[in-house]
């Protein structure tokens, strides 16, 4: 068993926002939560996470029972933090204490960190910087081992010359955990209880401190501001792009794509530019996403052509169907196979039948479409009388002409033909022509409106 510990108290003043520090998003989902993810891939137990600023804002976002909560009430420092947890400690259990803040840390690292854990050593995270500057530096003695961390504030001159920084991120015995933090004294700059100088406690006490280092500097950094915020993004995009080419998926540019969830990809699939995909996405094989589109929790079939500039929103399209330009595919609706939505065309709550067709400027919305329908261009379904929603049903082989108003609840039956421009309201019968259009006139010798002077 492992207990993991996760800091999330913290308000965030440099994100200049009132929503809590670790809701704030990297690629679509909560900060807190990515680090929930990981946790979950190293133990079953649930993890405890330490709120404060926000707390019910953050216990209302995250995924349901996916922690235990413990609230600190007053912000008076990491080491604090982690007394408020500490009831929920098993003492013969490693503990993992890690960073709401810091989404990117990787499951191998922390497993590596996990394997420091001994009744005689615990484990620190540390990585070198170029510029540690704002960071707890680790000070070593002549034998290159840990003997404690200092904050910059508190942080000589020339122990600001160090690079190997602190990462937030350590591994512990319980029992050592629950002996060091009530010892902990807040004689510093911040006047706070630094979980950080548990490290000299573990000198007094013979355990030794051995450091892990983080493979890459990404892996931990945290987001303090919005500058950061927006380079771990970057950075993240960057590198779920590089997974994508890896599984053979075409880019046109790999810095204009944004994922924001789990896209999952057949073979040969070909994205191009500014494609947003959010949720649960999945592409078929031979899938080609022209620029500009986005796709949230759908799945589309093989070989399906989605044009510039179009909507996908929690809808199933089916293999060989051609989307856009400019469509737009609302919640609840099922293309079969080989269907065709044209450009500026809405569907909401529709399910479309194999090989029809809507192919220009029209709006279907609760509607039950059969196979080989052809809806012209400027057709609505008038589905919503002000106070609820009603069904249009075309069955197979209708043909819709341009700019005709279905109103509902209507039953276009098989085979029928619907002359353009017209007002249906009533049933069509099977393979019969159904006009509603006002007799047209014509008045001779008019006489045009003349501009006044």
């Amino acid at each position: 068993m492992i207990n993991i510990l996760i800091l999330a108290a913290g308000k965030g003043t440099r994100m200049q926002s009132e929503r809590p520090k670790v809701l704030h998003t990297l690629a679509g989902k909560p900060l807190l939560q990515h680090v929930l993810d990981t946790a979950a891939t190293l133990t079953s137990t649930l993890p405890t996470v330490i709120v404060g600023h926000g707390a019910e804002a953050v216990k209302a976002t995250l995924a349901e029972n996916s922690a235990n909560f413990v609230t600190q009430e007053q912000q008076l420092g990491t080491g604090h933090a982690v007394a408020q947890a500490l009831p929920y400690v098993d003492d013969e259990a490693p503990v993992l204490i890690l960073c709401g803040d810091v989404p990117l840390i990787q499951a191998t690292t922390l497993q590596s960190l996990m394997k420091l854990v001994s009744d005689t050593q615990m484990g620190l995270l540390t990585i070198n910087l170029e510029n540690p500057d704002g960071y707890g530096r680790i000070l070593r003695d002549q034998n290159n081992r840990v003997v404690s961390i200092v904050e910059q504030k508190d942080a000589t001159q020339e122990q600001c010359s160090i690079t190997e920084i602190n990462t937030g991120i350590m591994a512990i015995k319980g029992e050592h955990l629950k002996r060091w933090i009530p010892k902990l004294s807040n004689d510093n700059a911040q006047q706070e209880y630094y979980l950080t100088d548990i490290i000299a406690l573990a000198q007094e006490d013979n355990i030794a401190v051995a450091s892990e280092s983080a493979t890459t500097l990404w892996e931990v950094q945290g987001v303090n501001n919005r500058q950061q915020q927006a380079e771990l993004e970057r950075y993240y995009q960057h590198y779920l792009a590089e997974q994508l080419m890896a599984r053979g998926v075409t880019l046109y540019d790999p810095a204009r794509i944004d994922c924001r969830g789990e896209l999952t990809v057949g073979s040969d699939v070909v994205i191009d530019i500014n494609c947003v995909f959010e949720g649960a996405v999945s592409l078929g094989s031979g899938v080609v996403i022209g620029p500009n589109c986005t796709i949230k929790d759908a799945t589309i079939g093989d070989n399906t052509q989605i044009h510039a500039n179009s909507v996908i929103d929690s809808s199933i399209v089916d293999a060989n169907c051609n989307i856009g330009p400019f469509a737009r595919l609302r919640p609840g609706t099922q293309l079969a196979q080989g269907v065709k939505v044209g450009n500026f065309v809405e569907t909401k709550k529709a399910i479309v039948g194999l090989g029809s067709k809507i192919n220009h400027l029209s709006y279907i919305g609760d509607a039950l479409i059969g196979e080989d329908v052809n809806i012209g261009a400027g057709t609505i379904t008038c589905n919503y009388d002000g106070v609820n929603k009603f069904t249009t049903t075309i069955k197979d082989h209708v043909f819709v002409g341009s700019n005709s108003a279905l109103v509902a609840p209507v039953v276009i039956n098989e085979g029928a033909t619907i002359g353009a421009g017209s007002t249906i309201n009533t049933d069509v019968d099977n393979d019969a022509l159904a006009l509603a259009r006002v007799r047209q006139r014509q008045v001779k010798g008019w006489q045009r409106p003349q501009k006044k002077k």
